[in-house]
């Protein structure tokens, strides 16, 4: 019986479950998936679980069941590629014929002092849960520091500015403007949004040091009841120490198969894999779908394809609130109330044709 091990229960191993389970699963290969928690977490929507405006429940979706699908909750400490091991905490060790590894990632502080020890992150749903609570004890007109004004913290401001109104959120972005891989006339169009609706952008910030309550732009301290960090991701801390090759940004750099180029039986999707995308939960979907077709091809004794098309991703979008967003799909910007309507329905469907 061969034995696929999948670390981590994001987008793209999913993906892989959904493919794989009921029939398309050989009949001598057993799967385990290993997660810190029993449920798979719908990431996009982290910034809402920290606003107040959704519940923990709309953030999971069950995994599928199978004979001989088993889960395993757990803390990977460490993926030893020699033996074939994984190592959990306080745990015994799990052995593997094939790996996929989908660990995510997490935030890059980028050397900032006191970043990592006096924010809050929303990159796991734990620690969303923490910003939740900080956010959402807060007394009126107290204010709340957000680093970067990439998609997450745009979404999380605006979310927040409608949760809780008497909030003074200030939004601190190193760009002319914030959410700089859009168009420009879409970031004015989010810009103006904030404007209109309290929150103050701080544009070409330089975020030099962190304490307790007080965050420096330019080494001018600013004081914040409550910091949020969304400025930038890395890797996992288990994926940045494989001695495997890396590129720039950490990530592992794979085949056209997607394995590491000295070993066809462990694989790499979504953050942690070297694209030439950006990070997100429809590249993790698309690399996992060629995934699986190179591992029934192996499974059977055959070749995989040696090249596969490119993984054509269908767009983004973003919301401001529950009524408004914004988005590119096939290069075109789109603002207002209809990209926000076509976000909300593709979770939908997301979330109920799932698991």
């Amino acid at each position: 019986m061969k034995h696929l091990v999948l670390l981590g229960g994001g987008y793209g191993n999913m993906r892989v479950l959904l493919r794989l389970l009921p029939n398309q699963l050989p009949e001598n290969v057993q799967i385990t998936l290993i997660d810190r928690v029993p449920y798979h977490c719908l990431k996009t929507e982290y910034y809402a679980l920290a606003a107040g405006t959704i519940s923990d429940q709309h953030v999971r979706v069950t995994y599928p069941e199978h004979p001989r699908l088993s889960i395993k909750y757990g803390e990977i400490t460490e993926i030893d590629i020699e033996s074939k091991l994984i190592y959990l905490q306080d745990q015994e060790s799990v052995s593997y014929d094939d790996l996929v590894i989908g660990l995510g990632c997490e935030d890059k502080y980028h050397g900032v002092p006191g970043a990592e020890e006096h924010t809050y992150s929303i990159q796991t749903i734990s620690k969303s849960r923490m910003a939740y609570q900080a956010l959402n004890n807060l007394g009126p007109n107290s204010v709340v520091g957000i680093v970067g004004g990439g998609l997450s913290g745009v979404e999380l401001a605006s979310e927040l500015s409608e949760s809780r109104p008497d909030l003074r959120i200030k939004l601190f972005d190193r760009g002319k403007h914030i959410l700089s891989m859009f168009p420009e006339r879409l970031s004015n169009y989010v810009e103006n949004w904030f404007h209109s609706h309290g929150v103050e952008v701080i544009n070409q910030s330089n975020i030099t040091k962190v304490e307790e309550n007080t965050i420096y732009n330019h080494d001018e301290p600013i004081h914040c009841d409550v910091m949020v960090w969304t400025a930038g991701i890395q890797p996992t801390k288990v994926v940045r120490q494989l001695d495997v090759e890396k590129d720039q940004q950490g990530r592992v750099v794979l085949t056209n198969q997607h394995n590491l180029p000295n070993d066809e039986h462990v694989y790499v999707v979504g953050d942690c894999a070297s694209l030439p995308h950006a990070p997100s939960a429809q590249l993790a979907e698309g690399q996992a779908e060629q995934i699986v077709q190179v591992l029934l091809k192996r499974w059977n004794g055959e070749e995989p394809p040696a090249e596969f098309p490119t993984i054509k991703l269908k767009g983004v979008l973003g919301s401001l609130g529950k009524k408004h967003g914004f988005g590119l799909l096939a290069d075109t910007p789109l603002m207002g109330r209809v990209p926000r309507l076509l976000k909300s329905g593709i979770l939908w469907m997301y979330k109920y044709h799932n698991g």
